[in-house]
Parts: structure tokens; sequence; C-alpha cells
């Protein structure tokens, strides 16, 4: 039985020219063309003035909070339902995390919860566009412009997405992407800060560093941290980028595939996607079961992956994990979209008669868990 697993990256030739091209110059460390080449084009493709490229997109969200001041005392609130890493970052800065929930027609942050949350300690909102749909950042960013606060995007899993006609990348005060193996666009892993603030990309430029001067070589005047990229990473970035319209296209295919063929499955609900929004294709995201069924999208995983069918469940919610979870209120939405959520096998090189054969796994799979029900 071929088995389909949930992601594969897109590589080609192209990558492989760019990368042996790096390595036969030297240049494999943080310093080199294909480096300068991939921040220019990068900040041109999000229509931001700077892109600060860095090891990955844990490495650039911490980078982002730390450049803009963000440290002991203060309070960033974040959505309840997100990868971790989001909650870490503010960690890393000694700052507090504070959750808010979601809300069920974006599955992103909640701006009448944001509001309800700020205090005098708030210095930053961080939203997260979850599963590639942009957050309202109209809203967001109104109620930062009023308190004061800084706005940042979140934007690993939404490159490609655009909100009211606007790229990602331009949405915020800044902006971090993360090209885990994963996501649409990849190096394995990298990551990345855009921004319109010259003065915040300098400080981020200057802490990625090692906090070293730029005119004066081993001299330190802050501590820094060592958060660069390669050389031979930007060089895949550089072919993954020139091939981005192609692999989104793929994947929008992919995904368009899966809504279409599932449309009849009463347990299975598609991601929704605001009018305002072009979701970027990271996962076809679905929801199992209808709203509380906390056992239906587990049963339906394991049936998939006895059909050879790999998936992945929604994240857990960050307020359910042991180093979060003290003190907290409940997000009944997040609650319920941690339980319920599941991602099918996305990624550019499935045919269509790869996805016929998964379509009717899932449907195999889906008879089996709910035949109990039915009875």
């Amino acid at each position: 039985m071929q088995r389909f697993p949930v992601a594969r990256p897109c590589l080609s030739e192209l990558e492989e020219r760019y990368a042996l091209d790096a390595v036969r110059s030297g240049w494999i460390s943080s310093q080199g063309p294909y480096l300068r080449r991939f921040e220019e084009e990068f900040a041109r493709q999000c229509g931001a003035a700077t892109a600060v490229a860095t090891a990955n997109g844990t490495v650039a969200l911490h980078l982002a909070l730390a450049a803009a001041g963000i440290g002991p005392g203060d309070e960033v609130i974040v959505p309840a339902l997100t990868y971790v890493a989001t909650a870490n970052a503010v960690t890393y800065c000694g700052s507090r995390p504070v959750f808010v929930d979601v809300v069920p027609e974006t599955w992103c942050l909640d701006p009448e919860q944001v509001r309800a949350a700020i205090t005098p300690r708030t210095r930053a909102v961080v939203a997260v566009d979850l599963y590639g749909h942009p957050a309202d950042y109209r809203q967001l960013a109104q109620l930062c412009r009023r308190h004061g606060l800084l706005l940042v995007a979140d934007a690993a899993e939404s490159y490609g997405a655009t909100s009211d006609g606007e790229p990602t990348g331009r949405l915020a005060d800044l902006t971090t992407f993360s090209f885990f193996g994963n996501k649409i666009i990849t190096s394995g892993e990298g990551g990345c800060v855009v921004t319109s603030d010259e003065a915040l990309a300098a400080r981020m430029r200057l802490l990625r560093n090692q906090g070293m001067d730029p005119q004066r070589r081993y001299w330190f005047p802050v501590v820094g941290f060592n958060y660069r990229m390669t050389n031979v990473a930007a060089a895949l970035l550089c072919a993954q980028m020139e091939r981005a319209p192609e692999i989104i296209a793929e994947r929008e295919r992919v995904v368009s595939a899966y809504e279409a063929q599932l449309a009849d499955v009463p347990l299975l609900s598609p991601q929704p996607v605001s009018a305002r929004v072009r979701k970027a294709p990271w996962m076809a995201s679905f929801l199992v079961g209808p709203p509380g069924d906390a056992t239906s999208r587990d049963a339906l995983a394991r049936a998939l992956d006895r059909e050879g069918v790999e998936t992945r469940p929604f994240f857990v919610p960050i307020t359910e994990l042991p180093a979060y979870r003290a003190g907290q209120v409940d997000h009944p939405v997040a609650r319920d979209l941690g339980r319920r959520g599941l991602n099918l096998p996305t990624y550019a090189d499935l045919t269509d008669a790869d996805l016929k054969q998964i379509v009717e796994r899932i449907r195999a799979a889906v008879a089996i868990i709910h035949a109990p029900l039915t009875r």
C-alpha cells in the first residue's frame, strides 16, 4: 500500500543548482550573495522596506520582540491556539504571555477579547495566521494604535496570503516567517522578519549577529544572539521564491480538490475563509464531527493511519500545556478546535490520482468510525 505523508517539500533542479553554487563559492556560512539576494527579494514580495533573515521561525519571533524592547514585567497578548513557539518567544524575553481565545469564523485572534485583555503592562499583540488564514489585522491595527502597542504578525504558515488585497508582510509593524521543511517555501530550517521600520530593522541586525557593532569588528555594545541564516539556506530560498507561484498554485489545487471531493461527507467541515482574505494553502485543514465532539478526530486519524494516510492534529491549546497551564481561564473555541482539527496530506507533488486514492481512503475510514454512531 502506498503511504502518503502529511507534508513533503517541493524541490527541483533549481534548488540543487543554487545550493551547489553556494557550496562551490565557499560562501556557506552567514554571509554571501544569496543572503543579500534573498533579503532584498523577500522584502519586495512582502511589500516591506526590509527583511532580516534568521536561523528559524522561532528565533525570528524572539528577535522581533527583543529588538522592540519587550522585556521583564511586560505582557504580550497571544492566541490560545497556536504553535508553542509563539508563547515561548515571549517567555524568552522574560515577559508574560497573556492568552486570549480565537473566533470560530477564522480560527484567529478575537479582537474583542484582545481589547478586554489589555492592561497597563501590555506592550504588544502577536497575531497568528493560523493554518494560513490571516488574522483580522484591520481591527487589530486600529486597536494597537489606539493603545500604543506593537503589532507582530506570526506568519509562519501564511506565506503568499493576502488580506484586503495586501500581502502578508505589510499588515503589522513586524511580521515573522518560518521556512521549516513543511512550510510552503522551505530551506529545511530558516526564518525571517520583515518590517518598514528601519530603526527596528537595524536593531534586529545588531542583535542577530551577537550584538557586534557593524562599524567596528569584535566590539559588542550589547548582548546579542547568533540567529543568522546561512548562505546555503538562502540559496535554497532564492530558488523556492522563483518557483513560489507554481508551488502555491499546486497546493491550492490540492486543498480545493479535498474540499470539493469531501463536501458530501457530513463528518468533515473545511476551514472557513473570510471574504476579505486569500488564504495561504499551507495545510488542508478540516474539523471532524460537530462542536464538542472530543473523540471522532482521533478515531479518524487512527483509521487513516491504518489506511496509509498520515495526518496531523491541530495544535494543543497553549493553556493546556504544562508550562503555561497555571492560572489560565478556559478558552472554549480554542479548546474545541484543538480537539476536532485535522490536517490532511498537503504538498505540491500530490497528483490527481494520489488525491483520488486519499479521498477514497478517507471515505472508507469515515464509514468505519461513523458506523457505530449510526446504529
